[in-house]
């Protein structure tokens, strides 16, 4: 575990969710009786200030993230991992989603993979020069993720904030699919490329032959 990453957890404890934009509706907070993984993370303003006093000015990562929370209000964090599927339904969600059609919020993303499941929308808030304020919802079979940034942040900071205070990395929202399946093109052109060397290896060992038949 990484010293970011163990200072997160830390300050879990003593956090408080005074500034948080969204409500974790009751019905998504009980899921966390059924799930067999749970991400719970609040963090406010002054625990974030306190958390950026242990990142180093030296290391370029760590002084990112600590110009990047100095001009946050809050993170929010719920992720619940369960076992199987079919326990939480997507109109679990309509309450929340109900919040990020309030004033100021705009959906900027919005993923639905009928293959996988995997369903993803990403939020921004604004106050008409400035975002204010990010949600990301990553609702996948077994697996629901909710993350809430407030403060001075748009989605290339998140993306650099991945991996740290709880919130999960970007490459993993949607499952991933379009990573797996750049992959798979990639492993085509491979063997396209295996194949022309097979056929021109052939056409060689023909000429070959018919130069030692002459």
């Amino acid at each position: 575990m990484t010293r970011i990453a163990m200072l997160g957890v830390a300050v879990l404890v003593c956090s408080t969710a005074s500034a948080q934009e969204i409500k974790i509706p009751p019905n998504l907070e009980k899921l966390a009786e059924l799930a067999t993984e749970v991400v719970d993370v609040n963090m406010d303003a002054s625990m974030l200030q306190l958390a950026s006093r242990f990142l180093s000015d030296k290391d370029p990562d760590e002084a990112k993230i600590r110009k990047l929370v100095a001009g946050l209000k809050s993170i929010m964090v719920r992720s619940y991992e369960f076992n199987r599927r079919g326990e939480y339904d997507d109109k679990d969600l309509e309450d929340l989603r109900a919040q990020l059609k309030g004033p100021g919020w705009s959906r900027i993303v919005m993923v639905r993979s009928r293959r996988d499941g995997d369903n993803v929308d990403v939020f921004l808030k604004s106050d008409g020069t400035q975002v204010t304020g990010i949600a990301v919802i990553d609702a996948e079979p077994r697996e629901l993720t909710i993350v809430n940034v407030i403060g001075a942040i748009n989605p290339d900071d998140l993306r650099d904030l991945s991996g740290h205070f709880g919130i999960p990395s970007l490459d993993s929202v949607g499952g991933g699919s379009k990573f797996k399946d750049k992959d798979k093109d990639k492993d085509k052109d491979k063997d396209k490329d295996k194949n022309k060397i097979k056929d021109k290896d052939k056409d060689k060992d023909k000429d070959d032959n018919g130069e030692d038949g002459k």
